[in-house]
C-alpha cells in the first residue's frame, strides 16, 4: 500500500502520540505501507511543523530527523500538475501526488478535496487494516 499523507496526518502524529493519526505514522514507519513524497510535500510539512504555534508541542530537532527518515524509507515522486479545481491550492501537490502515483491520500481534511476513492481520512485507511 502505497500513502500520501496529508500535513495535518503528520502535525497531528507529532501533537498526539496516542491518536489514529499517529498509528499511521507507525504503519509508515515501520514500512507495512510506502511512503510517497516529494520536496515540495517535505517542505510543507517542515514550515507547517515550524509555525510558532507549535513551537512547545513540536521538537525542531524532531522534525529535522522525520525528514531526514522520510528520506530514507519513503519514495520520491514529482507528478505533473492537475487542473483540477481544489478549495485550497497549497493541497493539489498532494492530490497530484497521490492521484499520480497510484497512492492513498490521508487527510483530516476531506472537504479540501473531491470525493474520489483514494482520498480516505485517517479511520477510513485505519478499517482497511
Amino acid at each position: 500500500m502505497k500513502l500520501v499523507l496529508d500535513t495535518n496526518i503528520v502535525v497531528s502524529a507529532f501533537i498526539n502520540p496516542h491518536g489514529i493519526p499517529s498509528r499511521i505514522m507507525g504503519i509508515v514507519l515501520s514500512r507495512k505501507a510506502e511512503l510517497i513524497y516529494n520536496a515540495a510535500i517535505l517542505s510543507e510539512y517542515e514550515s507547517v511543523m515550524l509555525r510558532p504555534k507549535f513551537s512547545n508541542k513540536i521538537n525542531t530537532e524532531s522534525i529535522q530527523k522525520f525528514i531526514n527518515l522520510i528520506r530514507i524509507i519513503g519514495t520520491s515522486f514529482n507528478p505533473p500538475g492537475s487542473k483540477i479545481k481544489l478549495p485550497d491550492e497549497s493541497d493539489r501537490i498532494f492530490y497530484d501526488t497521490a492521484k499520480q502515483s497510484g497512492s492513498i491520500l490521508v487527510s483530516g481534511n476531506l472537504k479540501h478535496f473531491p470525493k474520489e476513492r483514494f482520498i480516505l481520512s485517517p479511520s477510513e485507511l485505519l478499517a482497511l487494516n
